[in-house]
């Protein structure tokens, strides 16, 4: 489990092909004080495990397995050496919860339609909203894009919004957002148990009918 408080931004350093899946490679410092193989890491918004891990002439590393689901369902099909990327290590048991409860498991991926830029240096930016999240996505509720923990700011008609701080935007990728790139999106757990048992209790209550 995560919060969704980024601890620091890595680089992808190599992404290749391991199977039918590929392996990541990432240049990270903070995430690494205490890393072992078999650790959870969150990469942009998924929970992937550490696999290998080191240290050489350009910093240290580690490296994980991103399976045809993942690459399918999410941004990570597309990355690429040199990117940024948002990291957080699972939350300790006797740390802080800063944000809300991320699971890693990435909803769908979505698009930026808009970014309005403030004088005291915040954004706020406008996402696509997909049609498999209505209902889960509520303004004052919680959602993770690209693993960061953000509160939903407006709704309007396929779209919300989110308003980010300076220190999200210096910390996190989001500040490297343009209009038309995508992130990955994680609902609410909370929203994603209800929505499931609403649509089941639909089901049963038609098929009363």
């Amino acid at each position: 489990m995560f919060t969704g408080i980024i601890e620091e931004t890595g680089e992808v350093r190599d992404v290749r092909e391991v199977g039918d899946g590929r392996r990541l490679v990432v240049s990270a410092e903070v995430v690494l004080s205490d890393v072992v193989v078999g650790a959870s890491i969150c990469v942009d918004g998924c929970c992937l495990t550490v696999v290998e891990h080191g240290e050489d002439e350009q910093g240290s590393w580690f490296g994980v397995d991103a399976v045809p689901e993942t690459l399918d369902r999410t941004t990570l099909g597309g990355i690429t050496p040199g990117e940024p990327i948002n990291l957080e290590r699972s939350m300790a048991a006797d740390g802080r919860f800063g944000g809300h409860i991320v699971q890693g498991h990435v909803d769908t991926v979505t698009v930026v339609e808009a970014i309005h830029e403030h004088l005291d240096g915040s954004k706020r930016i406008t996402f696509r909203l997909p049609s498999s999240l209505s209902g889960q996505i509520v303004v004052k509720g919680s959602v993770c894009l690209d693993g960061v923990s953000l509160t939903v700011a407006g709704l309007g008609e396929g779209s919300f919004d989110v308003a980010v701080v300076p220190h999200t935007l210096h910390v996190t990728t989001l500040g490297c957002l343009r209009a038309g790139d995508s992130v990955n999106v994680e609902v609410d757990v909370v929203a994603r148990y209800v929505a499931g048992l609403v649509s089941r209790l639909d089901s049963m209550a038609g098929g009363q009918g």
